[in-house]
């Protein structure tokens, strides 16, 4: 039979402590976003409402490299620093639209915009993906193709079998996961511990990884 670790009687949450829900950036900001976040610091708000601008043209179909290199001109940017804007301006708008309107709070998502540190870029942000332009973005998004769901809520708990027998009683512990996702469906599922070492050594690889490439990218627009 199945007994609930005496330490863990509900499904915990990971964001339970901080007051909210899974951020739109993911478990870690994007390359894109990370490099991007303090160049947007020393950024105009005038400025960036140009860039904004080009970005959801580009969403629409629009071929705005002209555009593009008018700016880098009239804003005094160089080719490479304009790209990074660019590219991360992108992904940071990307990743809001792939949450429903219904589960991107305002509060939260300034929130999480605010722990980038761009601060004068938050309301013309937020007016953008929770604004009157959302349905329409909505739907150029639509029109380029479906997203496949992903991560909206995530919840765990530990179980411990007890196991009993003629030769020996032994207590095994597992991991008992639920997930949300963004289509509304939730997934539960139940990983033996040593599998879940396995997943978490995994994971720190892979953002460790990340965090180096991330590091190349930054050295290599200093250079």
């Amino acid at each position: 039979m199945s007994a609930l670790g005496a330490a863990a009687p509900y499904l915990h949450h990971p964001a339970d402590s901080h007051g909210g829900r899974v951020s739109f950036l993911g478990a870690q900001p994007s390359p894109e976003v990370a490099a991007v976040a303090p160049l947007m610091r020393d950024l105009d708000r005038s400025t960036f409402r140009k860039l904004l601008k080009l970005v959801v043209g580009a969403l629409h179909g629009k071929d705005c490299r002209e555009a593009v290199q008018q700016l880098g001109a009239s804003a005094n940017l160089s080719e490479e620093r304009l790209a990074v804007l660019l590219a991360g301006t992108h992904t940071l708008l990307q990743q809001a639209l792939r949450r429903p309107p219904a589960s991107l709070k305002p509060e939260a998502f300034q929130d999480q915009l605010q722990e980038l540190g761009i601060q004068d870029m938050i309301e013309d942000l937020t007016s953008l993906a929770l604004g009157s332009q959302r349905p329409l973005l909505d739907a150029v998004v639509q029109q380029q193709g479906s997203w496949l769901p992903h991560l909206s809520d995530f919840r765990w708990r530990v179980d411990v079998a007890i196991s009993t027998s003629a030769q020996s009683r032994s207590l095994q512990p597992s991991v008992l996961m639920q997930l949300k996702l963004t289509d509304g469906s939730a997934h539960r599922f139940e990983v033996p511990v040593a599998k879940f070492q396995e997943l978490r050594y995994s994971v720190a690889l892979v953002l460790k990884e990340m965090a180096e490439l991330e590091k190349k990218c930054e050295r290599k627009l200093q250079d």
